[in-house]
């Protein structure tokens, strides 16, 4: 089906064009889970919990790639809207080189750091070694990792979604082969595991730059640029919200592993990053969604069609509450299932996971709201309102919550804060769309 931007968009027409990017950022999140999956079955308990314990910290520095993806997509889908082509690839090659030199810089700073900051979170003895072993490997592809993260948003501003899903599971079966052969065969463990995420990050951040550099048939392509500070400026502020989600996930994670050493040891760490890893593929679908609407929101509110405007704000809350119920529906079926998955060589915490995950799983009924009205709003180029949204969720309500609940429910109350946060945030999201219905005319 040949669908382009400027298209009336009816239920069929949004799946066809937002599945590749869900089955995108669905494979991309898979990344952590088959590394968590083959780290515990073939390195144990300790490495499997370094990875969990370090992996916020990288998701940090990669996801200055979203920032740059979703705040440059909405600017570019909104100039494409008002027709104006050579500009929008010019916006499009600008982001793209100044996501690289990002990339560059953060990689520095996160291989001299590293260590200082796992210990900081808490990190010692092995886990402290295991955490920078693995952190050190993937670092030196985080210039990959933000443009991949970048390429998952921007190939469907480009009008080339499915050539994107492409990618990236080229990308993550690269992850899985490699991640089999390095930690299952070779018996290299976490350094094993750590090189095969790197090289699929290479392969989703570096064939993108090769296919947009040449001819191609997209609506996009790396050119000449110049530096303006001013679509730069839009683009970090429109994408803002991701980014301060992401970072803020990523802040988060770290405050609910040091509760968790303290109430559950690291037992309740690696407990919590299988619900992590889960977490990361369920809420792709959620993110996938919001990213391949994004640009088609963002096309007709340049396009000032208004009408269009309502029929996508409103097919979307259907969407996503399906979604969310069939999220909810197999967490629910499959706690027990996927646990045994990565912890069933030990009672004690296959326990403590199966727990956890029934707990957990209530949040998925709230979380999509929030992630597609974070979204909305930077499609609509109103970097502020996403970015409170986000802030609140996370920062907030999340942070408040994880300080509070153990205090009253003890480890239950770790799991039990995360479901709490997610129905402030879809409480606060509809109060903006409400606000801003008249503005913005949706």
């Amino acid at each position: 089906m040949k669908i382009q931007l400027s298209d009336h968009f009816t239920f069929s027409k949004l799946f066809h064009y937002t599945l590749p990017s869900i089955v995108m950022m669905v494979f991309t999140s898979i990344y952590g889970v088959v590394d968590g999956y083959f780290v515990s079955n073939f390195a144990g308990k300790i490495p499997f919990t370094a990875v969990n314990f370090i992996y916020p910290v990288l998701m940090i520095l990669g996801c200055a790639g979203f920032m740059f993806g979703t705040g440059g997509g909405a600017l570019i889908a909104k100039t494409l809207g008002e027709r104006k082509p050579e500009e929008a690839n010019r916006i499009f090659s600008l982001i793209v080189y100044a996501s690289a030199v990002c990339g560059a810089v953060l990689g520095v700073l996160g291989l001299l750091s590293i260590r200082p900051i796992a210990v900081l979170l808490g990190a010692r003895g092995q886990l402290l070694e295991d955490s920078v072993t693995y952190a050190r490997v993937i670092l030196l592809a985080i210039p990959a990792f933000i443009l991949q993260f970048e390429f998952q948003c921007l190939f469907a501003t480009a009008g080339k979604p499915a050539l994107g899903l492409v990618v990236t599971v080229a990308a993550g079966v690269t992850n899985m082969v490699l991640d089999a052969l390095f930690v299952a065969v070779f018996r290299w463990g976490l350094e094993g595991a750590a090189a095969a995420t790197a090289l699929s990050q290479c392969v989703g951040g570096v064939v993108p730059l090769v296919y947009f550099a040449r001819p191609n048939s997209s609506l996009l392509r790396l050119g000449g640029s110049r530096l303006d500070w001013k679509a730069l400026w839009k683009t970090c502020t429109n994408g803002s919200s991701e980014l301060m989600s992401s970072i803020s996930g990523s802040v988060v994670s770290m405050l609910y592993n040091a509760q968790l050493l303290r109430y559950a040891g690291e037992d309740g760490v690696a407990a919590y990053g299988v619900l992590m890893y889960v977490s990361l593929v369920f809420q792709a679908v959620f993110i996938g969604y919001s990213v391949g609407t994004a640009p088609v929101i963002g096309y007709h509110y340049g396009a000032q069609n208004h009408e269009e405007l309502q029929g996508l704000r409103r097919r979307s809350m259907v969407v996503v509450t399906a979604f969310a119920a069939a999220m909810f529906a197999s967490a629910q079926l499959l706690a027990r299932p996927l646990s045994l998955v990565f912890v069933g060589y030990d009672q004690g915490l296959l326990e403590l996971t199966t727990q956890a995950f029934f707990i957990f799983s209530f949040s998925f009924l709230f979380s999509g709201f929030a992630i597609f009205g974070s979204s909305f709003f930077t499609a609509l180029n109103n970097g502020l309102v996403s970015a409170a949204i986000s802030f609140l969720r996370t920062l907030v309500f999340q942070v408040s919550a994880v300080l509070i609940f153990p205090l009253i429910w003890k480890v239950d109350g770790i799991w039990l804060s995360i479901v709490a946060a997610e129905v402030l945030a879809v409480a606060v999201t509809a109060m903006f769309l409400w606000a801003l219905r008249k503005k913005y005319q949706y």
